[in-house]
């Protein structure tokens, strides 16, 4: 299943035309700490993602940002309107529901499955905005990473009715 998502992705963002830089990992990372290691050498920003819910409206977000960026629950739910203390880690669960992905692999790549754009997608500004050749995501699958030029991580986005908000994480 995980590799008809992936094929379906990879479809997407073939018909886009998209330089694409794909480099496997060899073992599955779970956090940022463990990937760096593999990707230091790379040419781009690196993110990490956090897939959370609105305690109260049960409302959906994935959050990407600069793998050195740090991000405020707190504040951000305030930014989003959903209240201090309100905003917490999605389960499994509902990632995968939404995103077909499981714990480790959250993915900006991976919202081509929210076919109902109930997942609100927050960015960090400077993924767009910074000047960086590639940004790089994991491809579905925590054991590899997948480099796209901004524009075309825009288009991508824009293909899955998926526009972000932009947030500065600085």
């Amino acid at each position: 299943m995980m590799s008809d998502h992936l094929c379906s992705m990879n479809e997407t963002l073939s018909k886009q035309r998209e330089e694409i830089d794909t480099l496997k990992l060899g073992n599955k990372v779970f956090t940022v700490e463990e990937m760096m290691p593999h990707v230091e050498h790379l040419s781009g920003a690196v993110t990490k993602n956090l897939f959370l819910k609105d305690k109260k409206k049960k409302g959906l977000w994935l959050v990407s940002v600069r793998h050195d960026r740090q991000v405020n629950l707190n504040d951000l739910a305030k930014k989003l309107g959903v209240g201090s203390g309100n905003l917490r880690f999605a389960d499994e669960a509902a990632m995968m529901e939404k995103l077909k992905v499981g714990q480790g692999c959250a993915t900006a790549l991976a919202l081509f499955c929210d076919k109902d754009q109930s997942v609100k997608f927050i960015m960090d500004s400077d993924l767009a905005n910074g000047g960086h050749e590639r940004v790089y995501f994991h491809p579905m699958t925590n054991a590899a990473t997948m480099g796209l030029k901004p524009d075309d991580l825009m288009k991508f986005l824009k293909e899955t009715g998926h526009e972000p908000v932009l947030h500065s994480f600085e």
